[in-house]
């Protein structure tokens, strides 16, 4: 994004219209232009400052110089962000100072992953109610907002195996796939399982949450209900599949993508199958980027929590996210 630079009269670029203050005589054209200048032809400046011409000082001479520091309590900025809470939470298990920042990284992540969740959220209760406008607002959000989660990699990318074993067992049996909220943001993709329930059985909120989004509609699921109440056939099979179920390409809702992309490259259908587009690619960069640190950090050694390590996320990387959106574009 760029900015225009501001029309100040000092600008040779810029040329401003005559107004009513260009009437000044030639002799005041000419002379320096000096503090006293700034005051308006009814105010009186003062050692003191400004005063109109009763004698009532200005209000922009009486500006604080100094933000407010004296609070009966905590800041208002803490109570609304809670910093004390979120630069605390880092426990360390390790002597390796290279923790920290992979610590605080996921910790980021994390927060990414509930930022996410709220956009795809709001973006699928928007195409509930028929509100386009609304849902592609929240998908050219998470976009941004993808990115910046994708860039959250960098400070890990380059870590070596020695580099990682140093703090690597006090991971414990922990492991990202243990992720409660990344799940929920996967179930909104329609990578549904019952399964990926069980190990947040011990955490009600958590295992609340994961179950309810398990049975409810994903953002495709929304997206193709969407086209159907605007006359696209999308079968029934699709309409009323079981939620809890992971989606499964179908080639009826590949031809109704391929018969969109044909037709008006700025309607409304277009729109919203593009901004479904960039989310996909940008998941499946997020998956790749993943598999690449992972894959520089320990190689093929199985996974922390007991899983494949890079066999499972090479796994995950090669899987689309809204596949008919990527299959519909041969038939165009």
């Amino acid at each position: 994004m760029s900015y225009d630079p501001l029309n100040t009269p000092n600008d040779p670029h810029t040329a401003s219209p005559v107004t009513a203050s260009d009437a000044a005589t030639a002799s005041d054209a000419a002379s320096p232009v000096t503090a006293s200048d700034t005051a308006t032809a009814s105010d009186t400046v003062t050692p003191a400052g400004r005063t109109d011409t009763a004698g009532t000082p200005d209000p922009r001479d009486n500006a604080p110089e100094a933000p407010h520091l004296d609070f009966a309590g905590s800041t208002p900025y803490e109570d609304y962000v809670h910093a004390d809470v979120l630069t605390h939470l880092q426990e360390l298990r390790s002597e390796d100072p290279g923790e920290m920042v992979f610590l605080v990284t996921t910790q980021v992540m994390e927060l990414w992953f509930t930022v996410l969740v709220h956009e795809w959220e709001t973006a699928a209760r928007a195409l509930r109610e028929d509100d386009l406008p609304r849902a592609l607002d929240a998908l050219r959000r998470s976009r941004r907002e993808l990115e910046a989660l994708n860039a959250s990699w960098l400070p890990l990318a380059g870590l070596t195996p020695a580099q990682f074993n140093s703090y690597r067992g006090a991971l414990g049996e922990g492991s990202g796939f243990q992720s409660a909220m990344y799940r929920r943001l996967e179930f909104l993709l329609g990578e549904k399982s019952a399964a990926m329930l069980v190990p947040h059985k011990g955490t009600a909120r958590a295992h609340a949450e994961l179950e309810k989004a398990l049975h409810e509609p994903g953002l495709y699921d929304e997206a193709l209900r969407f086209l159907a109440r605007r006359g696209h056939p999308v079968p029934p099979s699709v309409l009323d599949r079981d939620l809890s179920r992971r989606y499964e390409p179908s080639e009826e809702v590949e031809a109704v993508w391929a018969e969109i992309y044909q037709g008006d490259q700025r309607g409304e259908e277009v729109r919203l199958g593009e901004a479904l587009t960039d989310v996909g690619e940008l998941v499946w960069r997020w998956r790749n980027d993943h598999l690449t640190a992972t894959r520089r950090a320990m190689g093929s050694k199985q996974g922390t929590g007991g899983s494949a390590g890079v066999a499972w996320l090479e796994k995950r990387a090669a899987k689309s996210v809204f596949p008919e959106l990527w299959t519909a574009r041969g038939r165009v």
